[in-house]
Parts: C-alpha cells; structure tokens; sequence
C-alpha cells in the first residue's frame, strides 16, 4: 500500500467518525468501537438500556458510506425465515419467487436479539460468519460491507433467551453503552425538540463521504497495516492468561486473539497510523474479549465482573516495549 492510500484512508475515517458525531451526542467511545468493528469487517453487541441512542447512531452511520440499513425487533414469535427470507408462489407467473429477507443488506440493527428463541437467533449464524444466506437450499450472497449489530437489554431480563457461548464469540466486540453525561444529555434534549413532532430519528446533519465499495477498500487496508511479531505475543499472552486465571470457569479461545489483532488494526487506522501499538490492543481488549470469559459463580457472588478481571490481567501481561 501505498503512502498515499494510507493517508487518504485516515482521512476518510477521521470525517466519518465527525459526521456520526453531528447526530449523535456524546458517546465518543461507543461511536469510536463501532468504526472499528466496521473497519474490521466484524459484528457488534452492544449491551445498554433503551432510549440511548443505538438506532441512531447505526443510521448515521450508514448515511455516511451511502449503506442500506435495516432493523429487526427480536421477539418470541420472530421466525427464522422473517430474519432470512423465504420462498413464495406467485399466482401471476405461476413460479415460486425468493422474497429476500432484511438481512440482505449493510448494517443490519438486530434489536433485543435475546429475545427470539434460538432457532431466530441462529439464523443469523450463517450470514455474520459466510456472509450468505440460505434458502432452501439455494445460496445468496450478502453484499458486503455487511454488519450485524446485536442490542441487549442488561436489565430485563425476564422472558429472554441468552446468546449461547458459541454464538457470543462470532461478535468481535461486545459495546457497553451507558447514559449520557449531564451536559450532553441537556444538548440531547435541546436538539431532539427543537420545533420537532414526536420521536422520528434525524440523520439530515449527517453527509454521505464515500460509497459501500471505498467502504470495503478502507476494510482492505486495515487488514493490511503492519503488525509487529511482539504485538502478536502480546495479544496471545492476554488471551492465554484468561485461561488460567483464578474465578475464570471459561476462558477466551483463539477467536479472542484473533479480535485483539483485527480490532487493534481499526485502532492504528482509527489513531492515524499504519502501524499497531500496544495501546491498540490494551484499549480494545475490554471490548473484544468481555464476552468471551465466563465468572466462576463464586467470583460474581462477591461481586466482581468480567471487565474487573480483564484490568487485572493486562495490569500483569507485560506490553512489548519499544
């Protein structure tokens, strides 16, 4: 890759972190990750209460790299075929016709996705890992960039059906997403009822930069930034150390060193370089690995939680220095 290509993906990544930031208040972190998932071409659970801004922010989003987006509200009555689509008889043309799902298109917003059974909730397994879609028995592909963005209620929850450990670790970061503070709260309110009726979501301020396919360019590039042999011992050492830590019943897998290094690349990119630091990896680690670690039930009975023992363990794993 050339200088040049670099310098003008850095660019591009700058103007649409600004351009989400004119619709969406505060949130500077949340914005940052969800840049980074997209950069990396991974999915996103983001874990918050309703009311916080999460639909917005994926259209805003979506506006600035001129994507489709989508949203499913996930219930307990939501079928497989809602999510993926299904096959109808037309009476006109007397053939069956494929009616394509919402899935087919990029930033899908999987809204409260524990809450569908988990036939529903598998049926987004095969597009977030091959990027196609099934239907009896036919194949369709996806059109990339493609992203699923899983919301989670961290309260209520009555009436739900938990993501299984082996569905968690397809999503290569797991995004809290908390209230606003007081400042920004008060500015929230000021813009969302400025001479406005009712609640309808407004991404005008919002400029489209670039089209689906520099899109996937900028996804190329990350994937191509240099990566140092020390910081790959450095996301393994995180990893591996999850294993063996005193309360962990389950540590992360090799998918969580994997996310380390993918999710670091978007942070170098994100930070205007072509190169990784091991401070990518140290402020992406709480994210790409929180979801991958199950708590001995001793450990959450005395209170601690997971991003408690992920600090601990990167206060201990010694960083490459320079």
């Amino acid at each position: 890759m050339s200088t040049e290509q670099i310098e003008r993906a850095i660019d591009i990544v700058q103007r649409i972190r600004t351009e989400v930031s004119h619709a969406v208040i505060g949130q500077q972190t949340v914005i940052e990750q969800i840049i980074v998932a997209l950069l990396a071409a991974g999915h996103v659970l983001i874990e918050g209460v309703p009311g916080l801004g999460k639909t917005l922010l994926v259209q805003a989003l979506a506006k600035t790299f001129e994507g489709q987006f989508a949203r499913i509200q996930f219930t307990p009555d939501l079928m497989p075929s809602d999510v993926t689509g299904h096959v109808m008889y037309d009476m006109k043309s007397e053939e069956f016709r494929v009616r394509k799902g919402p899935v087919f298109t990029h930033l899908l917003l999987a809204d409260e996705v524990n809450r569908a059974p988990a036939k529903s909730q598998a049926a987004l397994l095969e597009v977030m890992q091959e990027q196609q879609v099934t239907i009896e028995g036919k194949s369709f592909i996806v059109a990339p960039p493609f992203m699923t963005l899983g919301t989670q209620n961290p309260v209520e929850q009555e009436g739900t059906y938990p993501l299984p450990e082996a569905q968690l670790d397809r999503f290569l970061l797991k995004i809290r997403i908390d209230y606003p503070e007081v400042q920004e709260e008060i500015s929230l309110v000021q813009q969302v009822t400025a001479a406005k009726i009712g609640e309808k979501l407004d991404v005008n301020s919002v400029n489209t930069i670039i089209n689906p396919e520099t899109m996937v360019e900028l996804q190329r590039i990350t994937a191509n930034l240099q990566v140092d042999e020390r910081i790959y011992h450095y996301a393994v050492d995180i990893v591996s150390t999850t294993r063996t830590w005193p309360g962990v019943s389950l540590g992360a897998g090799p998918r969580g060193s994997i996310a380390l290094i993918r999710a670091a690349r978007a942070m170098a990119l994100l930070a205007g370089r072509d190169f990784v630091i091991p401070d990518d990896v140290k402020d992406i680690t709480l994210a790409a690995l929180r979801h991958r670690l199950i708590l001995a039930p001793e450990l959450e009975i005395e209170g601690h939680e997971v991003d408690d023992v992920l600090k601990a363990i990167l206060h201990k794993v010694e960083a490459p220095r320079e």
